[in-house]
Protein backbone atom coordinates (compact mmCIF):
# COMPACT_ATOMS: atom_id res chain seq x y z
CA UNK A 1 0.00 0.00 0.00
CA UNK A 2 2.87 2.36 0.86
CA UNK A 3 4.63 1.63 -2.43
CA UNK A 4 1.48 2.37 -4.40
CA UNK A 5 0.97 5.61 -2.47
CA UNK A 6 4.57 6.63 -3.16
CA UNK A 7 4.16 5.89 -6.88
CA UNK A 8 0.95 7.91 -7.05
CA UNK A 9 2.72 10.69 -5.22
CA UNK A 10 5.53 10.68 -7.78
CA UNK A 11 3.06 10.89 -10.65
CA UNK A 12 1.18 13.75 -8.99
CA UNK A 13 4.51 15.40 -8.32
CA UNK A 14 5.32 15.32 -12.04
CA UNK A 15 2.00 16.99 -12.84
CA UNK A 16 2.65 19.53 -10.09
CA UNK A 17 6.08 20.29 -11.49
CA UNK A 18 4.55 20.75 -14.95
CA UNK A 19 2.01 23.20 -13.57
CA UNK A 20 4.62 25.13 -11.60
CA UNK A 21 7.10 25.45 -14.44
CA UNK A 22 4.47 26.33 -17.05
CA UNK A 23 2.66 28.96 -14.99
CA UNK A 24 4.97 31.80 -16.19
CA UNK A 25 4.39 30.58 -19.76
CA UNK A 26 0.64 30.87 -19.12
CA UNK A 27 0.91 34.36 -17.66
CA UNK A 28 3.11 35.91 -20.33
CA UNK A 29 2.25 34.00 -23.52
CA UNK A 30 -0.86 31.83 -23.71
CA UNK A 31 -3.40 33.47 -21.42
CA UNK A 32 -2.16 36.62 -19.72
CA UNK A 33 -4.58 35.95 -16.88
CA UNK A 34 -3.20 36.50 -13.38
CA UNK A 35 -5.99 34.33 -11.95
CA UNK A 36 -5.14 31.35 -14.15
CA UNK A 37 -1.45 31.84 -13.35
CA UNK A 38 -2.15 31.83 -9.59
CA UNK A 39 -4.41 28.75 -9.79
CA UNK A 40 -1.82 26.78 -11.79
CA UNK A 41 1.01 27.76 -9.44
CA UNK A 42 -1.05 26.92 -6.33
CA UNK A 43 -2.25 23.55 -7.63
CA UNK A 44 1.28 22.75 -8.80
CA UNK A 45 2.71 23.58 -5.36
CA UNK A 46 0.09 21.39 -3.67
CA UNK A 47 0.86 18.45 -5.96
CA UNK A 48 4.60 18.81 -5.40
CA UNK A 49 3.80 18.90 -1.68
CA UNK A 50 1.88 15.64 -2.08
CA UNK A 51 4.96 14.11 -3.65
CA UNK A 52 7.17 15.08 -0.69
CA UNK A 53 4.50 13.93 1.78
CA UNK A 54 4.22 10.48 0.20
CA UNK A 55 7.96 9.94 -0.32
CA UNK A 56 9.58 11.61 2.74
CA UNK A 57 10.48 8.29 4.47
CA UNK A 58 12.71 7.28 1.54
CA UNK A 59 14.73 10.50 1.25
CA UNK A 60 17.67 9.18 3.31
CA UNK A 61 17.87 5.75 1.68
CA UNK A 62 19.47 4.50 -1.48
CA UNK A 63 16.03 3.80 -2.89
CA UNK A 64 15.04 7.33 -2.07
CA UNK A 65 18.18 8.57 -3.80
CA UNK A 66 17.23 6.46 -6.79
CA UNK A 67 13.69 7.83 -6.62
CA UNK A 68 14.98 11.37 -6.28
CA UNK A 69 17.22 10.73 -9.29
CA UNK A 70 14.18 9.70 -11.33
CA UNK A 71 12.28 12.74 -10.11
CA UNK A 72 15.17 15.03 -10.99
CA UNK A 73 15.45 13.35 -14.37
CA UNK A 74 11.72 13.93 -14.90
CA UNK A 75 12.11 17.58 -13.92
CA UNK A 76 14.92 18.04 -16.42
CA UNK A 77 12.80 16.37 -19.12
CA UNK A 78 9.90 18.68 -18.33
CA UNK A 79 12.17 21.72 -18.53
CA UNK A 80 13.61 20.54 -21.86
CA UNK A 81 10.17 19.96 -23.38
CA UNK A 82 8.88 23.32 -22.11
CA UNK A 83 11.96 25.01 -23.52
CA UNK A 84 11.35 23.35 -26.88
CA UNK A 85 7.70 24.48 -26.85
CA UNK A 86 8.72 28.07 -26.08
CA UNK A 87 11.34 27.99 -28.86
CA UNK A 88 8.83 26.59 -31.38
CA UNK A 89 6.24 29.23 -30.46
CA UNK A 90 8.86 31.96 -30.82
CA UNK A 91 9.92 30.72 -34.25
CA UNK A 92 6.29 30.37 -35.35
CA UNK A 93 5.61 33.95 -34.24
CA UNK A 94 8.67 35.28 -36.10
CA UNK A 95 8.03 33.40 -39.35
CA UNK A 96 4.21 33.56 -39.13
CA UNK A 97 3.58 31.12 -41.99
CA UNK A 98 -0.07 30.50 -42.87
CA UNK A 99 -1.82 27.74 -44.79
CA UNK A 100 -5.35 28.05 -46.16
CA UNK A 101 -6.90 24.57 -45.95
CA UNK A 102 -10.47 25.63 -46.79
CA UNK A 103 -12.06 24.05 -49.85
CA UNK A 104 -12.54 27.35 -51.72
CA UNK A 105 -9.49 29.18 -50.36
CA UNK A 106 -11.59 31.51 -48.21
CA UNK A 107 -8.56 33.02 -46.48
CA UNK A 108 -6.37 33.43 -49.59
CA UNK A 109 -6.26 36.69 -51.53
CA UNK A 110 -7.44 36.34 -55.12
CA UNK A 111 -5.32 36.95 -58.20
CA UNK A 112 -7.25 40.18 -58.79
CA UNK A 113 -6.36 41.46 -55.31
CA UNK A 114 -2.71 40.45 -55.59
CA UNK A 115 -2.42 42.18 -58.96
CA UNK A 116 -4.12 45.34 -57.67
CA UNK A 117 -1.81 45.56 -54.64
CA UNK A 118 1.28 44.92 -56.76
CA UNK A 119 0.27 47.71 -59.14
CA UNK A 120 -0.23 50.42 -56.49
CA UNK A 121 1.79 53.50 -57.43
CA UNK A 122 1.27 55.21 -54.08
CA UNK A 123 0.24 54.11 -50.58
CA UNK A 124 -3.39 53.50 -49.68
CA UNK A 125 -4.73 54.15 -46.17
CA UNK A 126 -7.91 52.38 -45.02
CA UNK A 127 -9.75 53.80 -42.02
CA UNK A 128 -12.67 51.78 -40.64
CA UNK A 129 -15.17 53.80 -38.62
CA UNK A 130 -16.50 50.99 -36.48
CA UNK A 131 -16.68 50.48 -32.69
CA UNK A 132 -14.70 47.53 -31.24
CA UNK A 133 -17.84 45.75 -30.07
CA UNK A 134 -19.34 45.65 -33.57
CA UNK A 135 -19.82 42.05 -34.89
CA UNK A 136 -17.92 42.86 -38.10
CA UNK A 137 -14.88 44.30 -36.29
CA UNK A 138 -12.71 41.17 -36.11
CA UNK A 139 -13.54 40.00 -39.63
CA UNK A 140 -12.68 43.40 -41.06
CA UNK A 141 -9.42 43.51 -39.13
CA UNK A 142 -8.48 40.08 -40.52
CA UNK A 143 -9.20 41.23 -44.09
CA UNK A 144 -7.12 44.38 -43.66
CA UNK A 145 -4.26 42.42 -42.12
CA UNK A 146 -4.08 40.08 -45.15
CA UNK A 147 -3.81 43.10 -47.44
CA UNK A 148 -1.16 44.69 -45.20
CA UNK A 149 0.93 41.52 -45.06
CA UNK A 150 0.89 41.29 -48.86
CA UNK A 151 1.81 44.97 -49.38
CA UNK A 152 3.20 46.38 -46.10
CA UNK A 153 4.64 49.50 -47.76
CA UNK A 154 1.59 50.28 -49.89
CA UNK A 155 -1.44 49.37 -47.75
CA UNK A 156 -2.01 50.39 -44.16
CA UNK A 157 -5.12 50.53 -42.02
CA UNK A 158 -6.56 51.91 -38.80
CA UNK A 159 -9.77 51.65 -36.80
CA UNK A 160 -11.60 54.68 -35.44
CA UNK A 161 -14.59 54.69 -33.13
CA UNK A 162 -16.92 57.26 -34.79
CA UNK A 163 -18.26 58.24 -31.34
CA UNK A 164 -14.78 59.39 -30.32
CA UNK A 165 -13.84 61.04 -33.61
CA UNK A 166 -16.81 63.22 -34.60
CA UNK A 167 -14.48 65.54 -36.56
CA UNK A 168 -13.49 62.75 -38.97
CA UNK A 169 -17.08 61.53 -39.19
CA UNK A 170 -18.12 65.05 -40.18
CA UNK A 171 -15.22 65.40 -42.66
CA UNK A 172 -16.29 62.31 -44.60
CA UNK A 173 -20.04 62.92 -44.01
CA UNK A 174 -20.52 59.57 -42.30
CA UNK A 175 -24.01 58.66 -41.20
CA UNK A 176 -24.74 57.81 -37.59
CA UNK A 177 -24.79 54.12 -36.73
CA UNK A 178 -23.51 52.97 -40.12
CA UNK A 179 -20.31 51.02 -40.53
CA UNK A 180 -18.14 52.69 -43.14
CA UNK A 181 -14.61 52.38 -44.47
CA UNK A 182 -12.74 55.30 -46.00
CA UNK A 183 -9.92 54.61 -48.48
CA UNK A 184 -7.59 57.52 -49.08
CA UNK A 185 -4.55 58.24 -51.22
CA UNK A 186 -2.42 61.39 -51.34
CA UNK A 187 -2.33 64.23 -48.84
CA UNK A 188 -3.72 67.72 -48.41
CA UNK A 189 -5.62 69.16 -51.36
CA UNK A 190 -4.47 66.27 -53.54
CA UNK A 191 -6.07 63.67 -51.29
CA UNK A 192 -8.73 61.47 -52.88
CA UNK A 193 -11.03 59.11 -51.04
CA UNK A 194 -13.66 56.42 -51.59
CA UNK A 195 -16.40 55.42 -49.12
CA UNK A 196 -17.52 51.81 -48.61
CA UNK A 197 -20.50 50.70 -46.56
CA UNK A 198 -20.04 46.92 -46.58
CA UNK A 199 -16.57 45.52 -47.09
CA UNK A 200 -15.70 42.18 -48.67
CA UNK A 201 -12.45 41.37 -50.44
CA UNK A 202 -13.99 42.01 -53.86
CA UNK A 203 -15.50 45.34 -52.82
CA UNK A 204 -12.28 46.48 -51.15
CA UNK A 205 -10.11 45.51 -54.14
CA UNK A 206 -12.41 47.18 -56.64
CA UNK A 207 -12.60 50.32 -54.49
CA UNK A 208 -8.79 50.50 -54.44
CA UNK A 209 -8.74 50.16 -58.24
CA UNK A 210 -11.33 52.95 -58.61
CA UNK A 211 -9.39 55.17 -56.24
CA UNK A 212 -6.18 54.70 -58.21
CA UNK A 213 -7.78 55.18 -61.64
CA UNK A 214 -9.46 58.42 -60.59
CA UNK A 215 -12.29 58.17 -63.14
CA UNK A 216 -15.24 56.05 -64.13
CA UNK A 217 -15.66 54.41 -67.53
CA UNK A 218 -19.02 54.88 -69.20
CA UNK A 219 -20.47 51.73 -70.74
CA UNK A 220 -23.51 52.21 -72.96
CA UNK A 221 -25.96 49.31 -73.41
CA UNK A 222 -28.05 49.65 -76.56
CA UNK A 223 -31.85 49.49 -76.31
CA UNK A 224 -34.69 49.31 -78.83
CA UNK A 225 -34.09 45.82 -80.25
CA UNK A 226 -35.35 43.61 -77.43
CA UNK A 227 -32.00 43.63 -75.59
CA UNK A 228 -31.95 42.42 -72.01
CA UNK A 229 -32.60 45.48 -69.79
CA UNK A 230 -30.24 46.48 -67.00
CA UNK A 231 -32.74 47.62 -64.37
CA UNK A 232 -35.70 45.27 -64.43
CA UNK A 233 -36.63 41.60 -64.50
CA UNK A 234 -38.12 40.43 -67.78
CA UNK A 235 -39.83 37.26 -68.94
CA UNK A 236 -37.98 34.95 -71.27
CA UNK A 237 -39.57 34.44 -74.70
CA UNK A 238 -41.73 31.32 -74.80
CA UNK A 239 -41.21 30.54 -71.09
CA UNK A 240 -44.07 31.95 -69.07
CA UNK A 241 -43.35 32.57 -65.44
CA UNK A 242 -39.55 32.55 -65.85
CA UNK A 243 -37.88 35.91 -65.53
CA UNK A 244 -34.27 36.93 -65.97
CA UNK A 245 -32.23 39.81 -64.63
CA UNK A 246 -28.81 41.35 -65.27
CA UNK A 247 -28.62 43.01 -61.85
CA UNK A 248 -25.60 40.99 -60.67
CA UNK A 249 -23.63 41.91 -63.78
CA UNK A 250 -24.56 45.57 -63.38
CA UNK A 251 -23.50 45.49 -59.73
CA UNK A 252 -20.17 43.93 -60.72
CA UNK A 253 -19.60 46.58 -63.38
CA UNK A 254 -20.19 49.37 -60.88
CA UNK A 255 -17.85 47.72 -58.36
CA UNK A 256 -15.08 47.65 -60.95
CA UNK A 257 -15.41 51.33 -61.86
CA UNK A 258 -17.74 51.18 -64.85
CA UNK A 259 -20.79 53.42 -65.19
CA UNK A 260 -23.54 51.49 -67.06
CA UNK A 261 -25.94 53.63 -69.13
CA UNK A 262 -28.59 52.98 -71.78
CA UNK A 263 -28.19 54.18 -75.37
CA UNK A 264 -30.85 54.42 -78.06
CA UNK A 265 -29.28 54.67 -81.49
CA UNK A 266 -32.66 55.15 -83.20
CA UNK A 267 -32.55 57.60 -86.09
CA UNK A 268 -28.79 57.29 -86.43
CA UNK A 269 -27.89 58.91 -83.10
CA UNK A 270 -24.11 59.16 -82.72
CA UNK A 271 -22.27 57.29 -79.98
CA UNK A 272 -21.47 59.86 -77.21
CA UNK A 273 -17.88 61.16 -77.20
CA UNK A 274 -17.27 60.09 -73.57
CA UNK A 275 -18.04 56.43 -74.33
CA UNK A 276 -15.58 53.83 -73.12
CA UNK A 277 -17.55 50.87 -74.46
CA UNK A 278 -20.78 49.97 -76.27
CA UNK A 279 -22.53 46.70 -75.38
CA UNK A 280 -25.27 44.96 -77.37
CA UNK A 281 -26.81 42.42 -74.97
CA UNK A 282 -29.02 39.86 -76.68
CA UNK A 283 -30.83 41.70 -79.51
CA UNK A 284 -34.00 40.04 -80.79
CA UNK A 285 -34.94 42.50 -83.56
CA UNK A 286 -32.88 43.89 -86.47
CA UNK A 287 -30.81 47.06 -86.29
CA UNK A 288 -31.64 49.73 -88.87
CA UNK A 289 -29.11 50.94 -91.41
CA UNK A 290 -28.61 54.35 -89.67
CA UNK A 291 -27.97 52.62 -86.34
CA UNK A 292 -25.37 50.31 -87.84
CA UNK A 293 -23.75 53.25 -89.61
CA UNK A 294 -23.36 55.04 -86.26
CA UNK A 295 -21.61 51.96 -84.87
CA UNK A 296 -19.45 51.64 -88.00
CA UNK A 297 -18.22 55.24 -87.63
CA UNK A 298 -17.62 54.71 -83.93
CA UNK A 299 -15.54 51.57 -84.50
CA UNK A 300 -13.56 53.07 -87.39
CA UNK A 301 -12.41 55.82 -85.01
CA UNK A 302 -11.05 53.36 -82.44
CA UNK A 303 -14.23 52.49 -80.57
CA UNK A 304 -14.88 49.39 -78.44
CA UNK A 305 -17.90 47.10 -78.84
CA UNK A 306 -19.09 43.84 -77.27
CA UNK A 307 -21.88 41.92 -78.98
CA UNK A 308 -23.67 39.18 -77.00
CA UNK A 309 -25.70 37.11 -79.45
CA UNK A 310 -29.20 35.90 -78.61
CA UNK A 311 -30.11 32.28 -79.33
CA UNK A 312 -33.48 33.06 -80.89
CA UNK A 313 -32.86 36.64 -82.03
CA UNK A 314 -32.04 38.24 -85.35
CA UNK A 315 -30.01 41.44 -85.64
CA UNK A 316 -30.62 41.99 -89.35
CA UNK A 317 -28.51 42.09 -92.55
CA UNK A 318 -26.95 45.49 -91.78
CA UNK A 319 -25.54 44.24 -88.47
CA UNK A 320 -24.42 41.01 -90.18
CA UNK A 321 -22.41 43.15 -92.61
CA UNK A 322 -20.75 45.06 -89.75
CA UNK A 323 -19.88 41.80 -88.01
CA UNK A 324 -18.41 40.38 -91.22
CA UNK A 325 -16.20 43.45 -91.62
CA UNK A 326 -14.68 42.53 -88.26
CA UNK A 327 -14.29 38.84 -89.10
CA UNK A 328 -17.43 37.31 -87.55
CA UNK A 329 -20.53 35.54 -88.82
CA UNK A 330 -23.29 34.20 -86.54
CA UNK A 331 -24.42 30.74 -87.60
CA UNK A 332 -28.12 29.80 -87.76
CA UNK A 333 -29.23 27.34 -85.09
CA UNK A 334 -27.87 26.55 -81.63
CA UNK A 335 -24.59 24.96 -80.58
CA UNK A 336 -24.73 21.50 -79.00
CA UNK A 337 -22.05 19.19 -77.64
CA UNK A 338 -22.45 15.45 -77.23
CA UNK A 339 -19.76 15.06 -74.55
CA UNK A 340 -18.75 18.34 -72.92
CA UNK A 341 -22.06 19.59 -71.56
CA UNK A 342 -23.84 20.25 -68.27
CA UNK A 343 -26.25 17.33 -68.54
CA UNK A 344 -27.99 18.86 -71.54
CA UNK A 345 -26.36 18.92 -75.02
CA UNK A 346 -27.39 22.57 -75.43
CA UNK A 347 -25.60 23.60 -72.20
CA UNK A 348 -22.09 23.55 -73.62
CA UNK A 349 -19.06 23.39 -71.33
CA UNK A 350 -15.79 24.68 -72.69
CA UNK A 351 -12.24 24.42 -71.42
CA UNK A 352 -10.92 25.04 -74.93
CA UNK A 353 -9.19 28.41 -75.04
CA UNK A 354 -6.90 29.80 -77.70
CA UNK A 355 -3.76 31.76 -76.90
CA UNK A 356 -5.43 35.10 -76.22
CA UNK A 357 -4.69 37.41 -73.31
CA UNK A 358 -8.30 37.80 -72.18
CA UNK A 359 -8.62 34.06 -71.40
CA UNK A 360 -5.08 33.48 -70.15
CA UNK A 361 -6.14 33.45 -66.44
CA UNK A 362 -8.97 31.01 -67.19
CA UNK A 363 -6.59 28.71 -69.02
CA UNK A 364 -4.04 28.85 -66.21
CA UNK A 365 -6.64 28.06 -63.54
CA UNK A 366 -8.41 25.51 -65.78
CA UNK A 367 -11.80 27.14 -65.21
CA UNK A 368 -14.43 26.01 -67.67
CA UNK A 369 -17.18 28.24 -69.02
CA UNK A 370 -20.81 27.24 -69.46
CA UNK A 371 -22.76 28.40 -72.51
CA UNK A 372 -26.50 27.63 -72.39
CA UNK A 373 -28.19 27.85 -75.81
CA UNK A 374 -25.25 29.54 -77.54
CA UNK A 375 -25.01 30.61 -81.16
CA UNK A 376 -22.10 29.25 -83.15
CA UNK A 377 -19.67 31.72 -84.70
CA UNK A 378 -17.66 31.54 -87.90
CA UNK A 379 -14.30 33.28 -88.34
CA UNK A 380 -14.45 35.18 -91.64
CA UNK A 381 -11.55 36.69 -93.54
CA UNK A 382 -13.14 37.40 -96.95
CA UNK A 383 -14.68 40.86 -96.37
CA UNK A 384 -12.53 42.27 -93.58
CA UNK A 385 -12.24 46.01 -93.11
CA UNK A 386 -8.75 47.45 -93.38
CA UNK A 387 -6.29 46.44 -90.63
CA UNK A 388 -8.78 44.12 -88.89
CA UNK A 389 -7.35 41.02 -87.19
CA UNK A 390 -9.94 38.56 -85.81
CA UNK A 391 -9.11 35.61 -83.55
CA UNK A 392 -11.22 32.81 -82.10
CA UNK A 393 -10.87 32.90 -78.32
CA UNK A 394 -13.18 30.21 -76.89
CA UNK A 395 -14.33 27.09 -78.76
CA UNK A 396 -16.42 24.00 -78.17
CA UNK A 397 -14.86 20.59 -77.81
CA UNK A 398 -14.24 18.50 -80.97
CA UNK A 399 -17.64 16.87 -80.25
CA UNK A 400 -19.57 20.10 -80.87
CA UNK A 401 -21.93 20.88 -83.73
CA UNK A 402 -24.49 23.50 -84.78
CA UNK A 403 -28.00 22.12 -84.39
CA UNK A 404 -30.14 23.82 -87.06
CA UNK A 405 -33.42 22.21 -85.93
CA UNK A 406 -33.28 22.20 -82.11
CA UNK A 407 -35.46 19.62 -80.37
CA UNK A 408 -35.29 17.64 -77.13
CA UNK A 409 -33.08 14.90 -78.66
CA UNK A 410 -30.44 16.65 -80.75
CA UNK A 411 -28.27 14.50 -83.03
CA UNK A 412 -25.87 15.91 -85.64
CA UNK A 413 -26.70 15.16 -89.26
CA UNK A 414 -24.47 15.24 -92.31
CA UNK A 415 -25.54 18.77 -93.35
CA UNK A 416 -24.72 20.42 -90.00
CA UNK A 417 -21.42 22.01 -89.09
CA UNK A 418 -19.34 19.83 -86.75
CA UNK A 419 -16.09 20.10 -84.80
CA UNK A 420 -14.72 22.87 -82.65
CA UNK A 421 -17.14 25.75 -83.08
CA UNK A 422 -15.98 29.24 -82.01
CA UNK A 423 -18.06 30.65 -79.16
CA UNK A 424 -16.11 33.89 -78.65
CA UNK A 425 -14.21 35.88 -81.29
CA UNK A 426 -12.14 39.00 -80.56
CA UNK A 427 -11.04 41.44 -83.28
CA UNK A 428 -8.64 44.37 -83.30
CA UNK A 429 -8.12 47.14 -85.81
CA UNK A 430 -5.24 49.60 -86.03
CA UNK A 431 -6.80 53.09 -86.21
CA UNK A 432 -3.76 55.30 -85.68
CA UNK A 433 -4.09 56.70 -89.19
CA UNK A 434 -7.86 57.16 -89.00
CA UNK A 435 -9.69 60.52 -88.74
CA UNK A 436 -11.34 61.66 -85.49
CA UNK A 437 -9.86 58.70 -83.67
CA UNK A 438 -10.94 57.88 -80.11
CA UNK A 439 -8.06 55.48 -79.55
CA UNK A 440 -5.24 53.87 -81.50
CA UNK A 441 -6.96 50.49 -81.69
CA UNK A 442 -10.50 49.28 -82.16
CA UNK A 443 -11.51 46.30 -80.05
CA UNK A 444 -14.59 44.27 -80.96
CA UNK A 445 -15.69 41.07 -79.18
CA UNK A 446 -18.56 38.82 -80.21
CA UNK A 447 -19.84 36.31 -77.63
CA UNK A 448 -22.21 33.63 -78.88
CA UNK A 449 -24.41 33.59 -75.78
CA UNK A 450 -26.17 36.47 -74.01
CA UNK A 451 -27.34 34.16 -71.22
CA UNK A 452 -23.88 34.44 -69.65
CA UNK A 453 -25.13 37.79 -68.35
CA UNK A 454 -28.10 36.36 -66.43
CA UNK A 455 -28.08 36.27 -62.63
CA UNK A 456 -28.75 32.54 -62.80
CA UNK A 457 -25.44 31.98 -64.62
CA UNK A 458 -23.38 34.70 -62.95
CA UNK A 459 -22.40 32.48 -60.00
CA UNK A 460 -20.40 30.22 -62.33
CA UNK A 461 -16.81 31.38 -61.77
CA UNK A 462 -15.72 30.75 -65.36
CA UNK A 463 -18.66 32.69 -66.81
CA UNK A 464 -18.28 35.69 -64.53
CA UNK A 465 -14.54 35.99 -65.10
CA UNK A 466 -14.85 35.49 -68.85
CA UNK A 467 -17.43 38.27 -69.17
CA UNK A 468 -15.55 40.70 -66.93
CA UNK A 469 -12.27 39.90 -68.67
CA UNK A 470 -13.96 40.71 -71.98
CA UNK A 471 -14.98 44.08 -70.53
CA UNK A 472 -11.45 44.65 -69.26
CA UNK A 473 -9.77 43.69 -72.53
CA UNK A 474 -12.19 45.73 -74.66
CA UNK A 475 -11.51 48.86 -72.58
CA UNK A 476 -7.71 48.36 -72.62
CA UNK A 477 -7.51 47.61 -68.89
CA UNK A 478 -4.99 44.80 -68.56
CA UNK A 479 -5.25 44.82 -64.75
CA UNK A 480 -8.89 43.72 -65.07
CA UNK A 481 -7.97 40.56 -66.99
CA UNK A 482 -7.70 38.35 -63.94
CA UNK A 483 -9.50 35.90 -61.65
CA UNK A 484 -11.81 37.65 -59.21
CA UNK A 485 -12.60 36.55 -55.65
CA UNK A 486 -15.07 33.66 -55.89
CA UNK A 487 -18.54 33.76 -54.36
CA UNK A 488 -17.31 32.17 -51.16
CA UNK A 489 -19.90 30.46 -49.05
CA UNK A 490 -18.17 30.06 -45.73
CA UNK A 491 -19.30 28.02 -42.75
CA UNK A 492 -18.27 30.33 -39.97
CA UNK A 493 -19.35 31.86 -36.68
CA UNK A 494 -18.14 35.06 -35.05
CA UNK A 495 -15.27 34.80 -32.56
CA UNK A 496 -14.86 37.59 -30.03
CA UNK A 497 -11.58 38.32 -28.26
CA UNK A 498 -12.52 36.38 -25.13
CA UNK A 499 -13.43 33.22 -27.05
CA UNK A 500 -10.27 33.46 -29.14
CA UNK A 501 -8.25 33.77 -25.94
CA UNK A 502 -9.82 30.63 -24.49
CA UNK A 503 -9.19 28.70 -27.70
CA UNK A 504 -5.55 29.82 -27.71
CA UNK A 505 -5.13 28.90 -24.03
CA UNK A 506 -6.59 25.41 -24.48
CA UNK A 507 -4.71 24.62 -27.71
CA UNK A 508 -1.29 26.00 -26.71
CA UNK A 509 -1.31 25.37 -22.96
CA UNK A 510 -3.82 22.86 -21.61
CA UNK A 511 -3.61 20.24 -24.37
CA UNK A 512 0.21 20.13 -24.76
CA UNK A 513 0.76 20.01 -20.98
CA UNK A 514 -1.90 17.34 -20.53
CA UNK A 515 -0.32 15.14 -23.18
CA UNK A 516 3.13 15.71 -21.73
CA UNK A 517 1.91 14.91 -18.21
CA UNK A 518 0.18 11.70 -19.28
CA UNK A 519 3.30 10.59 -21.14
CA UNK A 520 5.53 11.21 -18.13
CA UNK A 521 3.06 9.47 -15.82
CA UNK A 522 3.09 6.35 -18.01
CA UNK A 523 6.88 6.43 -18.15
CA UNK A 524 7.17 6.74 -14.36
CA UNK A 525 4.66 3.97 -13.77
CA UNK A 526 6.65 1.59 -15.98
CA UNK A 527 10.01 2.53 -14.42
CA UNK A 528 8.66 1.81 -10.94
CA UNK A 529 7.26 -1.62 -11.78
Amino acid sequence: MGVKTANIGRILGVFGLLLLLSSPFTLFITSGSLTVFAIKALVGAVLVGVYFATNFKQFGQFASRRSSFFFANSALTVLAVLGALVALNYLAHQKNRRWDLTERQVFTLSAQTLGTLAGLSEPIQAVAFIPPEHPAYEGLRTTFERYHLEAPERFDYAFKDPRRHPDLASKYQLRDGQTQVVLTRGEGEQQAHVLLNVVSEEELTNAIARLMSGRERRVYFTIGHGEWPLDQDVSRPGQKGRTVSLSEMKRQLIREGYAPRELNLGGGTSVPPNTSLVVIAGPKAPFSAPEVESLRIYLAAGGRLIYFAEAYGESGPEMAGLLAAYGVAIDPGVVADAQFNGGNPYVVLSLFYNDHELVKPLRQRQLNTEFPTARGLTLRTDVLAANVKPQAVVLTSPFGWVETTPDDKPVPNENERKGQIPLVIASTRDTRAGPLRRSDETRFVVVGDSELLFNSNWGHEGNRNLVMNVFGWATHQDDKITIRPPDRATSSFPLDAALLGRIRFISTDVLPLSLLGVGLAIWLARRNQ
